[in-house]
């Protein structure tokens, strides 16, 4: 059976860019797209274990703030060296101005 977290309003993510959200002994990063689609995955670089909400979203990845690693949020794979390990992707649904995740 689905478990649905809120994890944040619509608002709290602007364009193109993400945010942290810690659910439990989890973290995530949620990412608003250009195109206005949100996305969920797991928040930790699998490279060095760095949080990537303090990273940057652009051509449909996250860039991971210490070594540059990107991570495609759609599918979790890693784009480019140093990490080799794809991150997790979540179901995510928007309702009513809210941002669900499935975990």
């Amino acid at each position: 059976m689905p478990n649905w977290i809120r994890a944040c309003a619509t608002d709290d993510i602007d364009l193109d860019d993400l945010i942290r959200f810690d659910h439990g002994s989890q973290t995530f990063v949620l990412i608003r797209s250009e195109d206005d689609t949100f996305h969920a995955m797991d928040g930790i670089c699998s490279h060095e274990k760095v949080h990537l909400c303090d990273g940057l979203v652009m051509d449909g990845t996250v860039e991971c703030p210490k070594h540059n690693a990107t991570f495609d949020y759609r599918t979790g794979e890693a784009k480019r060296a140093p990490a080799c390990i794809n991150l997790k992707t979540f179901p995510v649904r928007v309702q009513d101005g809210e941002v669900w995740i499935e975990v």
